[in-house]
């Protein structure tokens, strides 16, 4: 809902409220977001974490078998943390994750509320929808995620490296596309309003795709089930944590409005 008559200084197209308040606001969704990024982590993921792990301890069980009777091997060592530590440490991860990216989406909205007419909600799933896609959907294309036992360990450093400039690809993609959209805002055609800023933004992401290295470290014996449905447990992971973290801002940003309109109501009243 569009906000208008407001103070000048705390609000701007229709995000009340000042920077901290904005901070907690982001804090309180990030974090919700960050539980049920968690669970949904704990339900579709981690049975398919635990059936790599088995793969993998399988494949280290057979080499370890190959070796000379009594010979020590670091693949006999035990984990510095269990499974079950892990599997409680997933939902403490998720929400520490959440309140970080909370607090980065509430300062992003706070400057950008500056620069765009939409109202506090629509700007905020708006933002959840392109975060989403610039720091997730992008980088997944190219470098999607892997399970356990997929990966060889010496090159880690070079696939970090190449999955942040996806990140930064992505950032890009959608920045190109969010400036586009505003060049043919004043076309009187819904067709060239939405076709320019995704053909834009497909040309960005597309010429980042083909610039940057292919990776495929995943052994010929691997499950493809299994990679894939792991793969898209992840994904949906992190489509909750954004979707999630856009409904959250909205609602409670809706809120804040509606109190504000009842407070403005309330002294028209009395006056």
């Amino acid at each position: 809902m569009p906000l208008t008559n407001a103070m000048p200084g705390k609000t701007v197209a229709g995000l009340q409220g000042t920077f901290v308040q904005l901070l907690l606001r982001g804090l309180l969704a990030g974090l919700i977001a960050g539980l049920l990024a968690g669970a949904v982590a704990f339900t579709i993921g981690e049975p398919h974490i635990d059936s790599a792990i088995a793969i993998e301890e399988a494949a280290g069980a057979a080499e370890h078998s190959a070796e000379a009777a009594g010979t020590h091997s670091h693949g006999d060592e035990a984990s510095l943390v269990s499974r079950d530590g892990q599997r409680g440490g997933l939902f403490l991860a998720t929400a520490l994750a959440g309140l970080a990216l909370g607090a980065i989406f509430a300062t992003v909205l706070h400057y950008s509320r500056r620069f765009t007419a939409l109202s506090g909600s629509a700007l905020a799933l708006t933002a959840g929808v392109l975060g989403w896609v610039a720091i997730e959907a992008v980088p997944f294309f190219k470098y999607p995620a892997n399970p356990p036992a997929v990966g060889d360990p010496d090159t880690i450093n070079q696939r970090t490296w190449l999955w942040l400039a996806t990140v930064v690809l992505g950032l890009v993609a959608v920045a190109v596309g969010i400036y586009v959209s505003k060049l043919v805002a004043r076309q009187h055609s819904l067709a060239l309003s939405v076709a320019a800023p995704v053909v834009s933004f497909l040309v960005i992401a597309g010429l980042g795709y083909v610039l940057l290295p292919s990776i495929n470290e995943v052994g010929e014996d691997f499950p493809a089930t299994l990679l894939w449905e792991f793969r898209l447990s992840s994904l949906a992971t992190q489509a909750t944590l954004w979707l999630a973290l856009g409904l959250v801002f909205a609602y409670l940003t809706d809120r804040v409005a509606v109190k504000a309109q009842a407070s403005r109501q309330s002294v028209s009243v009395a006056a």
